[in-house]
């Protein structure tokens, strides 16, 4: 695991939660926060870390449960794109940055699994991909908000494009493994071997 970026695989769901921190700082952020918060809580008393944002992925339940609480017990901010609905202490678009110490992150609008969903991109380093990139799949576009025209451009024009050494953090542990990277995804991931629109959606079985 990268320094300052620890993964918690939480609930019955399979969700991942983040934290990424700043060592020099001690400054962190957590990224959808939703069950066994006292893990979370737990990492940051022990690395000495104060949250200073929580950031989702996404708007669905699962990954915005905890968001109340965490921000209670931490005083983090919380915050989300701008097309979610839902209470957030600051709104984001396609290529804000959040910074806390020497961390950058920019935000990538990848609209498709939900109209709010983004992912989460530091240099050279680690993009969080939420529910719209998994390890070998991708997110779902059937629930309320999924659009599969929406999730092609963003799989096929953003996520594609991202520099192959990437760590990918998904939002859930649906792969063969925890992480992988953008290059391995390009290379091995089925729903990201279409040759046209059409054929991804027919890979989705909307052809």
């Amino acid at each position: 695991m990268t320094d300052g970026i620890y993964q918690f695989k939480v609930g019955n769901m399979a969700n991942f939660t983040y934290i990424i921190a700043d060592i020099q700082t001690h400054l962190a952020v957590i990224v959808d926060p939703s069950w066994d918060l006292q893990e979370i809580f737990h990492l940051l008393t022990e690395k000495k870390l104060k949250a200073k944002h929580i950031i989702n992925t996404h708007s669905h339940f699962d990954h915005v449960f905890g968001n109340d609480e965490v921000a209670k017990v931490t005083g983090a901010s919380i915050i989300q794109h701008s097309n979610s609905k839902l209470h957030k202490d600051m709104a984001v678009v396609e290529n804000d940055v959040i910074s806390f110490g020497s961390v950058n992150v920019r935000v990538l609008h990848t609209p498709g699994h939900s109209e709010d969903s983004i992912c989460l991109i530091i240099d050279k380093e680690a993009v969080f991909t939420g529910d719209t990139l998994f390890v070998g799949g991708v997110g779902r576009i059937d629930l309320p908000g999924g659009n599969p025209k929406d999730m092609y451009l963003s799989l096929y024009r953003k996520v594609s494009a991202l520099e192959d050494q990437l760590t990918v953090y998904p939002g859930h542990d649906y792969g063969s493994s925890p992480v992988s990277t953008i290059g391995k995804e390009k290379q091995l991931n089925l729903a990201l071997q279409a040759k046209s629109e059409s054929e991804f959606l027919a890979f989705m079985g909307l052809g």
